[in-house]
């Protein structure tokens, strides 16, 4: 069947299975540098175990860039990353766009522990972000034999496709591979290249240069398969127990100028044990938000009566919690 498949490939826009054609042009643009490819195997084997102490996450997709959709997969990992205790440091929106998709996630990859990329891995033309991503490593594509099985498996027919036949050559098959047709590195393991975190998904999570995770831009699957990666991910947090981050707020009457001295002072003072202090007006309220952020709860909590008293505060567990019932309205 796949010899078929391969030789129909050839004969399509698509370039054929598990190889790129002979081009002149180099596969990295010219304005960007190439991958060492000598270092690169060793570099993805050990981001691949490393501890995960920061992430970011690559939005990609002209649909969201040109407002026709709304991107909620970027604030869902924020708090994903906020409940396990690590630290989001950088969160981007590019277009479909190979230059873009190339420069984005090897900087991501070098920078950043996590690397979250949603979008650009469907079955259409503009659905590019495996062979970018692919070709920002030097690597090739791939067809991926078990994710094939799954979709043939737990993949419905659609009501507008009744002659698609998964044992007969034709355009919609060969869209449909494209789904499946991963970033590979042959000196790498299998089960370190793409994962599959739940049994009634045939959607893998591919896994490029140890920790690029390219995951669908469709919210409830980009969710679901994240949530269902956390128990890999726990070995590897600062914190194993995946306890996360804490937020204290404190509801003050002051304004943020009088509150801004201390504020600074207390920055100063809790930087070294990972606090992060901020201020945020309530415009229209009567009363201001400051807030603590950090994973160390003991400490934290050691703070609570200093805050209260030099903000003439109090703590609370949502910031409109002390404003009168009319300031509300």
């Amino acid at each position: 069947m796949f010899s078929r498949l391969s030789q129909l490939t050839r004969h399509l826009s698509r370039p054929a299975l598990n190889h790129f054609p002979p081009s002149p042009k180099p596969l990295l643009p010219s304005t960007l540098p190439q991958p060492c490819v000598s270092n690169m195997t060793s570099s993805a084997a050990h981001n691949y175990t490393k501890t995960i102490h920061t992430a970011a996450c690559l939005i990609i997709g002209d649909e969201v860039l040109g407002g026709k959709t709304i991107d909620t997969n970027s604030a869902f990992f924020a708090k994903y990353c906020f409940s396990l205790g690590i630290q989001l440091k950088r969160v981007e929106v590019i277009a479909d766009d190979e230059s873009e998709i190339i420069e984005a996630v090897r900087r991501m990859s070098s920078n950043y522990d996590f690397v979250v990329t949603s979008g650009g891995i469907g079955p259409t033309h503009d659905d590019i972000t495996y062979e970018s991503i692919a070709k920002a490593f030097g690597l090739q594509l791939k067809l991926h034999q078990g994710a094939f099985d799954r979709m043939k498996k737990l993949s419905k027919p659609h009501p507008m496709q009744p002659q698609f036949d998964w044992d007969t050559p034709s355009p919609g098959l060969i869209a449909k591979l494209r789904m499946v047709e991963l970033p590979h590195d042959d000196k790498l393991p299998e089960e370190q290249q793409a994962v599959f975190v739940a049994e009634d998904m045939w959607v893998p999570i591919a896994i490029v240069n140890g920790n690029v995770h390219i995951l669908p831009g469709v919210p409830r699957l980009f969710e679901r398969l994240l949530e269902h990666l956390k128990p890999s991910l726990l070995p590897r947090l600062t914190n194993p127990e995946g306890k996360g981050i804490y937020r204290y707020l404190f509801s003050t009457p002051l304004p943020e100028s009088a509150v801004a001295p201390y504020l600074t002072d207390l920055a100063t003072r809790t930087s070294t044990q990972g606090i992060k202090v901020g201020s945020y007006p309530r415009w229209g309220k009567k009363r201001n938000t400051v807030t603590l952020v950090g994973t160390d709860q003991s400490f934290m909590d050691a703070l609570v009566s200093e805050v209260e008293q030099n903000v003439q505060g109090k703590r609370v567990a949502q910031e409109d919690e002390l404003d009168p019932p009319s300031d509300a309205e």
